[in-house]
């Protein structure tokens, strides 16, 4: 019993909470950014260049070739980067969306203040009294 209890206090620890937390809320805004690029991003670029769709661009290999009969003999082998540059822009919308999180959360953290210097200690004070009452 007694793995099972710390268990349970290392699980419900707050940090371990609010790295869930944070892991599932981070998942969810990757699936919306997904959607942004293949839905919006992708078909603007698409229309700027009025030539292709922008997740299909691929550099082909090797084309695909038919026999007599329509079958497929060889088939095709392409590299299909435009996937990837799609995966890269979503990579970055999310990167430039947590730097500036995270410089918001900073920008709101108060500065705490400097603690005070500590006062001299007592061997200090006897040293300063040594010393003024040679002054004297």
């Amino acid at each position: 019993m007694g793995m099972m209890k710390e268990f349970k206090e290392f699980a419900m620890k707050g940090s371990l909470v609010d790295i869930a937390v944070g892991f599932v809320m981070g998942t969810a805004f990757t699936a919306v950014v997904n959607k942004f690029t293949g839905g919006i991003v992708a078909p603007l670029i698409s229309l700027l260049t009025e030539r292709f769709k922008f997740d299909e661009l691929e550099w082909v290999l090797r084309k695909e070739v038919l026999d007599a009969t329509g079958a497929v003999s060889t088939a095709k082998v392409a590299v299909t980067y435009g996937q990837f540059l799609t995966a890269v822009i979503d990579f970055v919308i999310v990167a430039f969306v947590m730097f500036m999180v995270i410089k918001a959360i900073n920008r709101m953290k108060t500065a705490e203040p400097a603690p005070p210097p500590p006062g001299p200690s007592n061997e200090e004070k006897l040293l300063m009294e040594i010393r003024d009452a040679l002054r004297k």
